[in-house]
């Protein structure tokens, strides 16, 4: 190959710009990404970003050193609106269209929103630097009230951080228990009190109705009846696959990228990597996108090996893996946690909030759970099994 588009310019886009380097590529390199910035760390967004303990520059995943080094051809505020397969081009939002042997698709996902929210000033989604600054503005202005609507990880991350800014924070979540269909009952129930713990509201088992306000948030009303005051609402509802540009491409496309285990679409000299790559893992026993920081740059080595020589290369056997942190508690999950696996502690107590706990589905081990225990972390994820290999292979 002479020359390979990336298209998207995360982690993943990034990651696998350094794999191919780092594979012997010597061609032309061209990275267009959506955002106008260098791709940067999106795990402070929601942290010490938001806190205003961080500055952009500290977000930064590379420097101009490395990517002078690296020869990247970078199309910063520019989005693709096409790919033509037949004729190898990728076409830009303005009509310019680009020319390439190969495709990385790293497009990632963009946030879910709800309906009414549309034009309302003070309703806010995170999954940008921009949206992280606009939101800060605001945390920071003093403004009190605060509803995070969705107690997923994104939502209870910046439940956390409105808190420990000293706003008054409600937490509404649809299912009965938070974080159920990741930790399981058991352990979604524990993590989910860490809200009650420090003085949060959590109200849960109720969907969101609609907004109040003229022209500004003033409300959230709930599809119980019930009327939440707000400055601030931030919704945390779950992202969408970027992959609308993929029309009529002969990409299969299926909540995400549907691939091989090597990053393979169904078109030859077409990968994907990160969030919007649906991929086969055996940890799962399914095609899955697994939206972890860790997975970006793991995939990305898959994924340049498969590109350059056109046969799937291996994918990497080892456990996914990310981390949360809340309320000064850190929470880490490695593996699966496949339905019916039962989660034991083997280190510390709940009531602490400083424990391990490892699950087990057919008596091997298949995901583990630490709040506060990195070190016994760390060492437990390497035994991991995954629960259906033959299934995936």
């Amino acid at each position: 190959m002479k020359s390979i588009t990336v298209v998207g310019a995360s982690l993943a886009g990034l990651s696998t710009v350094r794999a191919l380097r780092a594979e012997g590529y010597d061609g032309d390199l061209v990275v267009i990404g959506e955002e106008r910035h260098t791709p940067y760390d999106r795990p402070p967004l929601s942290k010490d970003f938001l806190k205003g303990d961080l500055d952009a520059d500290a977000l930064a995943l590379g420097d101009p050193d490395e990517y002078a080094d690296l020869d990247v051809q970078w199309l910063l505020g520019e989005r693709a609106t096409r790919l033509d397969t037949a004729a190898r081009t990728v076409t830009l939002a303005g009509g310019r269209q680009l020319l390439t042997d190969g495709v990385v698709v790293a497009t990632g996902a963009s946030p879910r929103t709800l309906p009414g929210a549309k034009g309302l000033a003070g309703v806010h989604t995170l999954r940008t630097l921009d949206d992280a600054k606009a939101l800060r503005a605001e945390l920071l202005d003093g403004l009190p009230r605060v509803v995070v609507i969705g107690a997923g990880f994104i939502g209870a991350e910046v439940a956390s951080t409105a808190h420990q800014l000293g706003l008054h924070v409600t937490v509404v979540e649809a299912l009965d228990v938070p974080l159920e269909r990741q930790l399981g009952r058991e352990m979604g129930l524990v993590c989910s009190s860490l809200h009650t713990d420090h003085g949060v509201r959590l109200l849960c088992g109720t969907g969101v109705a609609g907004f109040d306000g003229d022209g500004r948030v003033t409300g959230v009303r709930l599809a119980d009846g019930r009327l939440l005051p707000a400055d601030i609402v931030v919704v945390g509802v779950g992202v969408r696959p970027a992959t609308d540009w993929l029309a009529g491409s002969g990409v299969q496309v299926d909540d995400g990228v549907v691939c091989d285990a090597g990053c393979a679409t169904s078109v030859p000299g077409v990968v994907a990597v990160g969030d919007v790559a649906r991929c086969p893992s055996p940890f799962t026993g399914r095609h899955a996108r697994i939206e972890h920081w860790s997975n970006a740059t793991e995939q990305a080595k898959t994924a340049a090996r498969t590109l350059l020589s056109g046969v799937p290369a291996p994918a990497p056997r080892t456990a996914p893996y990310f981390w949360s942190d809340q309320y000064k508690v850190r929470i880490q999950l490695a593996g699966h946690v496949a339905p019916g696996a039962e989660p034991q502690v083997v280190e510390g107590d709940l009531d602490s909030r400083s424990f391990t706990a490892v699950y087990r589905h057919e008596g091997n081990p298949v995901a583990v759970l630490s709040l506060n225990q990195p070190k016994l972390f760390n060492r437990l994820r390497r035994t991991l099994t995954p629960a259906v290999a033959a299934a995936v292979s």
